[in-house]
């Protein structure tokens, strides 16, 4: 009976400290987080209902109506002792981002008694239900229990349905929601949006990255909204994500841990197997954080930083495999072919972030934080392109946060200023000449990019400026009914830049044919400067937002979410560029491949592009003003009682075109790139050469960009023209769900269908048309047909769309000390189909966007299975698992048969499945062994093994459409020596201490 005593006591112990450890029990070694929660119910008529937060002591107090109805909204998530009276009590954990319903009549109460940790221990974990937004929340205890890839916290998000995180094959991370593209999405830390004006990625400094968007140690909890979010959400259109970091509390409390691996602790990957060398590889990450009172009850801090030490193992494979049936590979010089292989990228990360808040009574809350990131890396290394072609790239993210909460019993006020300061700046790591292996037949893919990068990848592109916002809270408008009413505003006044490339690195692009690979090159790209103009593009985007969102709740049933929102977006360097007038001139020149007096504009007429919409004065351009937004959602409570709840809704989202896309007209007049082709043996055309202007080559363009500029001189031959549409239109999603969210004993379930359309996607198109307005002539683009003086059209416009239909099922059993296991399961079924595969802004297979069929989409898996457990186990042990298999997703390419289709091009876009059935499949396992090393400290050793079965999730394939007019039945198959989205299978070791 000892033993078993003991035994009981020791898993008691270990429940407990687990709890401790997760963040389900009292705040000894977490953080309460920032304030976003509401918390409302029935209270008796005209009480006072006071909320008290256990961790740091603030008290938030509110007055019931005559119904008794009650809102206290802006309440840090955390756990509160509750009261509207005697016999009322009750002490509930509310979550982040949630409306908790707690109804004081005492029959729900319970009633705290002992210490500390036992209040929170016995405290209800309220489960939102009465909302009309598709999501689910990512808890402290699974981010500290569910092993990981990368500290990167949003990786979590993939436990949510609908959501996909990707490790990629360069380690690089993203994130998507349903097919749409990862710029689609936006992530607000304490309510503020880190979007990313400039790049693509959704979140500044989440572009081409192994990095983190924010210090993990510094995430409390957040929730994963897919789709149906309410007014107050903007730039969004996809998934949002709405973290809230931690705060100190009334006690200090801090943490430091080191986690290492190397190639030592990995398998090898299937190219290193295949080339019989383990590339050196190593990872280290680091952090420490600490928080406390600075005044008891009234003044608190928390300061963390994470750092990391990348050294990721990549391989370099083909971007062409075959042609005509022949390895691409026995094609190319062995030079050439010795680059193909295992190869690394080194990454660095430091990573801070500090917060004070300051309590100075009841009504009145003030915050500042500041973050700071500043990464390091080597990139451009993997599918065509080898280690001799990668770039430097460094990215800085700074954002400062003040913040002001005002409370009264029945409104509530929160004011926020921001300023951000993040910049992406890659840039080439060698000078000299590149070299481009391509197959000139086949529109120009690549084979492999060799020597010194492109001119065009040394970038400097980031915003900076500051920002303003309020939102207001009624909670006492009950004389119309139980409404809680929120109105806000945001004013940003941001400062863009984009300098889009260097006057360095000239490509030579070499033909590689059936009989082997050109010694002449057939074209080369070069930059040349214009005296006077400035290469970097800078424009003030003035933003501003409105927004009213009403939850009202009709009766204990049902519960409507009615809001609008209305956003505008001034960007003068759009708005205010001027076409050059030697360019405006040249549309209205002779067309030189025309009859006499047809004009360049007249043979664009001809095919249907109106180059008046495409030439600014400065004064014909103007913001879109049509942006409202209505979001309506219901939820049904079929008893009243939060068990069983229908819900269900449509809401309208714009996003935002991203300056890296809008800059190109002043940049590219600037900076204009040249491309110039040579007489080449295997050129059909009469002057020998695949286009114009054409030179005889000569071995003295290999000695300086300098001679490649002296064949254009100062003239503007050859110069690519960038053009944007004067009626400009922002994306948008149309989003519509129904589903049912039900409460079984322990068990959280929720199943929902959703329908969203995205539409008016950033595309580029070529807009040369053939003198009489064709676009295809025997199968061919009029390449050769560009602006009178100058190189090829480009314009933009709007029209990648995206149609998404989802199933998403899951099922949480929470972790509670009681109970020490927890569970989620997710399932996600997609149908989508899209006009253009998403990676993709530039779309010059057919003459425009609306020609692209919809096909089935490469953004995402049609079957994706995510399944996470926890168990915290007797003397101190903590067991974790992530298990994941999603089926392959298809393969967007473009298929040259050797017919014409109808939109006259001898190709067409297709998508095509490999005929293996799972794409993705990990299991990953984590054991952690907690050490009590004083009364108030812990020491850990905690041991992660990432894809534990070693599952080869390749990630590149060979495609064989077929030729002749007759499609390959199997045109997709696996390059199983190609590179790998995940890792091998890794073990990680952790060693860290908490007090």
């Amino acid at each position: 009976m000892k033993k078993r005593h003991i035994y009981k006591k020791t898993l008691l112990a270990a429940a407990i400290a687990t709890a401790l450890a997760t963040g389900t029990g009292a705040p000894r070694v977490s953080w309460a987080q920032a304030a976003t929660a509401t918390l409302r119910g029935k209270a008796p008529a005209n009480a006072d209902v006071v909320a008290n937060n256990i961790a740091t002591g603030v008290t938030r107090r509110t007055k019931a109506a005559e119904d008794g109805s009650y809102t206290i909204p802006g309440l840090q998530p955390g756990t509160y002792r509750v009261d509207a009276g005697p016999g009322t009590e009750t002490t509930v954990t509310i979550t982040v981002a949630s409306v908790a319903t707690v109804n004081l009549t005492g029959s729900n109460a319970v009633e705290p008694t002992g210490t500390l940790a036992e209040i929170t221990v016995n405290s209800k974990r309220i489960n939102e239900t009465k909302t009309s937004e598709v999501g689910e929340t990512v808890s402290l205890q699974q981010i500290e229990t569910v092993p990981q890839i990368t500290r990167n916290f949003l990786e979590f998000a993939d436990t949510v349905p609908g959501v996909v995180f990707t490790v990629d094959p360069s380690g690089q991370t993203s994130l998507r929601g349903g097919a749409q593209t990862t710029s689609s999405v936006n992530v607000y830390i304490d309510g503020v949006g880190q979007k990313n004006y400039v790049k693509e990625g959704g979140v500044s400094g989440q572009f081409a990255t192994q990095g983190n968007p924010f210090p993990q140690l510094a995430i409390g909890e957040y929730k994963v909204i897919t789709s149906n979010y309410k007014a107050e959400f903007d730039q969004v259109s996809s998934a949002a994500v709405v973290a809230e970091t931690k705060s100190g509390t009334n006690e200090f409390h801090g943490e430091a841990y080191g986690q290492y691996t190397s190639d030592r602790f990995r398998a090898e990957t299937p190219s290193e197997e295949y080339a019989g060398i383990k590339t050196p590889s190593q990872d280290k990450e680091f952090g420490a954080a600490l928080g406390g009172p600075i005044i008891k009850d009234l003044l608190h801090f928390f300061v963390t930083y994470e750092g990391k030490r990348y050294n990721t193992p990549i391989t370099v494979t083909p971007g062409v495999t075959t042609l005509n049936g022949v390895d691409v590979r026995t094609l190319l010089p062995a030079s050439v072919d010795a680059q193909f292989g295992p190869s690394a990228l080194p990454f660095k990360e430091d990573e801070y972030f500090a917060k004070i808040d300051w309590e100075p009574t009841d009504t009145d809350r003030f915050e500042t934080s500041v973050k700071y990131r500043n990464e390091s890396q080597i990139e451009n290394i993997g599918v065509a392109q080898a280690a001799s072609s990668s770039i430097s790239v460094l990215n800085d993210d700074t954002r400062i946060t003040l913040r002001w909460e005002h409370s009264a019993d029945h409104w509530f006020n929160d004011v926020l200023f921001t300023h951000e300061d993040s910049f992406n700046n890659p840039s080439a790591l060698n000078l000299g000449n590149g070299a481009i292996y391509a197959i000139q037949a086949q529109n120009n893919q690549t084979i492999l990019d060799t020597g010194p990068s492109d001119p065009r990848a040394t970038q400097d592109k980031g915003q900076r400026g500051p920002g303003l916002q309020d939102d207001f809270t009624f909670s006492d408008l009950h004389w119309l009914g139980d409404h809680t009413v929120k109105l806000g505003a945001k004013f940003k006044m941001v400062e863009l830049t984009a300098a889009d490339a260097e006057n360095i690195n000239p490509q030579f692009t070499y033909n590689v044919t059936s009989a082997g690979t050109d010694t002449v090159p057939y074209q080369a790209l070069f930059t040349n400067p214009v005296p006077g103009l400035s290469p970097t593009a800078r424009s003030t985007d003035n933003q501003l937002g409105l927004y009213v969102q009403d939850d009202w709740a009709q009766n204990e049933h049902l519960t409507w979410n009615i809001g609008m929102r209305w956003d505008y977006e001034q960007n003068k360097g759009y708005l205010d560029y001027i076409t050059p007038a030697n360019v405006v001139a040249a549309f209205n020149m002779q067309d030189p491949n025309a009859p006499a007096g047809q004009t360049y504009a007249q043979s664009l007429a001809k095919g249907g592009v109106d180059i008046a919409n495409y030439i600014s004065n400065g004064h014909n351009r103007h913001p879109d003003t049509g942006e409202f937004q209505p979001r309506l959602g219901f939820s049904f409570d079929f008893n009243g009682d939060q068990r069983h709840v229908l819900f269900g809704g449509y809401g309208r989202s714009y996003d935002r075109d991203l300056y890296d896309y809008l800059q190109v007209e002043v940049t590219k007049a600037a900076l204009p790139e040249y491309t110039v082709y040579f007489q080449n043996p295997g050129a059909a055309t009469p002057n020998g050469c695949f286009g114009t202007p054409c030179y005889a080559f000569d071995p003295k363009y290999y000695n300086g960009i300098s001679n490649l500029q002296a064949l254009v001189g100062s003239s503007s031959a050859g110069a690519e023209v960038d053009a944007l549409p004067n009626n400009l239109k922002t994306p948008y999603s149309d989003q519509l769900s129904i589903g049912i969210r039900n409460t079984v004993g322990d068990w959280n379930t929720s199943a929902a269908v959703a329908r969203i359309i995205s539409k008016d996607g950033f595309v580029f198109t070529l807009g040369n048309r053939y003198p009489n307005g064709a676009f295809f002539m025997n199968g061919g683009q009029p390449w050769g047909d560009g602006v009178p003086g100058f190189g090829s059209l480009i314009i933009g416009g709007n029209g990648i769309e995206t149609k998404t239909t989802q199933v998403l099922l899951s099922a949480e059993k929470p972790f509670t000390p009681e109970s020490p296991w927890g569970t989620t399961i997710s399932y996600t079924f997609t149908d989508a189909i899209q006009n253009r595969d998403t990676t993709q802004h530039y779309s010059f297979d057919e003459e425009t966007i609306q020609q692209y069929p919809f096909i089935r989409s490469n953004a995402a898996a049609r079957h994706r299975l995510v399944s996470t457990a926890s168990y915290g186990a007797p003397w101190g042990f903590v067991f974790g698992a992530k298990w994941v298999l999603a089926t392959q997703t298809p393969v967007n390419d473009i298929a040259c048969f050797g017919q014409t289709y109808a939109t006259g091009s001898n190709c067409t876009p297709v998508a095509g499945q490999p005929k293996e059935f799972f794409g993705y499949r990990s299991l990953d396992l984590q054991i952690t062994k907690n050490f009590q090393i004083a009364s108030f400290a812990t020491a850990y050793v905690r041991l992660d093994g990432i894809n534990v079965f070693n599952y080869q999730n390749f990630s590149s394939t060979n495609n064989n459409w077929g030729a002749n007019g007759i499609p390959n039945p199997n045109p997709v198959t696996i390059n199983n020596v190609g590179n790998i989205t995940g890792v091998p299978r890794t073990l990680k070791l952790m060693i860290g201490a908490k007090f």
